[in-house]
């Protein structure tokens, strides 16, 4: 079985960005960007999304991965 996992902490790392910075530049709630950060969206907004990669200068496929879970 895959599930769809966001890695927006690595990118975050990778760009030398901090939350702080992110937060401020899309108008994000920090616990809504923190729940980014560890995964625990239900239900990716686009909108938040796209703002995201926006401000980080990135493709979506940068931040969400598909990954297999080992379990079938």
């Amino acid at each position: 079985m895959k599930k769809i996992v966001i890695d927006l902490e690595r990118v975050l790392a990778e760009k030398g960005v901090s939350k702080r910075y992110l937060c401020y530049e899309c108008r994000l709630q920090r616990t809504q960007l923190n729940n980014y950060c560890k995964n625990k969206v239900g239900r990716v907004d686009l909108h938040t999304l796209a703002k995201i990669c926006n401000c980080l200068q990135c493709e979506v496929s940068d931040i969400l991965k598909l990954e297999d879970t080992g379990n079938e």
